[in-house]
């Protein structure tokens, strides 16, 4: 029966050489005594310090590896091993609320400086202008407001949009 290693190794490809860090932690996990005496049940093995601690190798170059090597004699870590960090912490807390307002204030000062004035600005040009020259035709606001088409002082010079509404009377001359 086989275990697979699998190793990986992190270092820098340049367009001549490589740069590789060749100082690796090798961990193995030993099966259980009860279950099968003296079987190798996982392995892995990994570069630390890549950019610190490399070799440089060309093609044909040999390469050597320095391991670093820790057996443990079950399939679960030591009991006196606790890992880094815990579930939440109040340093985290604070981390994610001060994030939260900061997005929070960008996204305001967005708003109030640059969305806000440009909103304000094209609506105030619809309002004033009828539009400003694009959208309905030469009169007409489009917010229900009595406003004159713009058709001149003939036939169906009323209130309304594009010559279709109320008042002034007659049909529409195009």
């Amino acid at each position: 029966m086989y275990t697979p290693l699998i190793i990986a190794l992190a270092g820098t490809l340049q367009l001549s050489h490589l740069h590789v860090g060749n100082y690796l932690n090798l961990l193995v996990h030993a099966s259980p005594k009860s279950v099968a005496p003296g079987t190798v049940d996982a392995a892995t093995a990994y570069s630390v310090s890549s950019h610190t601690r490399n070799t440089k190798i060309t093609i044909g170059d040999p390469l050597s590896l320095a391991f670093s090597v820790r057996w443990y004699p079950s399939t679960t870590l030591p009991p006196g091993w606790s890992g880094y960090g815990g579930h939440i912490y109040t340093s985290t807390l604070v981390y994610c609320f001060l994030s939260a307002v900061a997005s929070a204030a960008v996204c305001v000062v967005y708003f109030r400086g640059v969305e806000l004035p440009r909103r304000l600005k094209r609506y105030a040009t619809d309002r004033m202008n009828g539009g400003g020259g694009r959208g309905f035709g030469n009169g007409g606001s489009g917010y229900g407001l009595p406003v004159a088409n713009g058709r001149g002082g003939g036939m169906g010079s009323g209130y309304g949009l594009g010559g279709y509404g109320y008042g002034g009377g007659g049909k529409r001359v195009d």
